[in-house]
């Protein structure tokens, strides 16, 4: 399973739909209450967060650290947005993405981080 927090209707519909044509699972979780019932209920892979969310974003990636170490954390944002992305990193996310980058490799991440794989490569300026 991978769950995100899409900052818009746009992204999350992008998301769901891509793991949905992938055939991979993948649900919202868009306050620490979901995140927590997610983790409880299904085998979590991994957790895609737009940083353009605000301050559920880095709430949500902290919390998934401390209670789920074992999830693959990415965390994607606009890539004028850099002190958010180096937030991102410095919180403990595994990957950090310029929205550019995951939108035109989403497929490929979706992929990877399904099967349990890193996705290393830390794309922003």
């Amino acid at each position: 399973m991978i769950l995100y927090l899409a900052s818009d209707l746009l992204w999350a519909s992008k998301i769901k739909g891509t793991a949905d044509a992938l055939g991979l699972p993948c649900r919202p979780a868009r306050n620490p209450e979901m995140l927590r019932a997610r983790l409880a209920d299904s085998p979590v892979r991994a957790l895609l967060i737009d940083l353009d969310a605000g301050a559920p974003a880095l709430e949500l990636l902290t919390l998934a650290r401390a209670e789920a170490p074992n999830v693959r954390i990415l965390a994607f944002g606009p890539h004028v947005m850099t002190e958010a992305l180096a937030a991102a990193q410095h919180a403990g996310a595994h990957a950090v993405m310029a929205r550019g980058a995951f939108s035109a490799n989403l497929p490929e991440i979706l992929m990877s981080l399904s099967s349990g794989n890193a996705v290393a490569t830390q794309l922003h300026d």
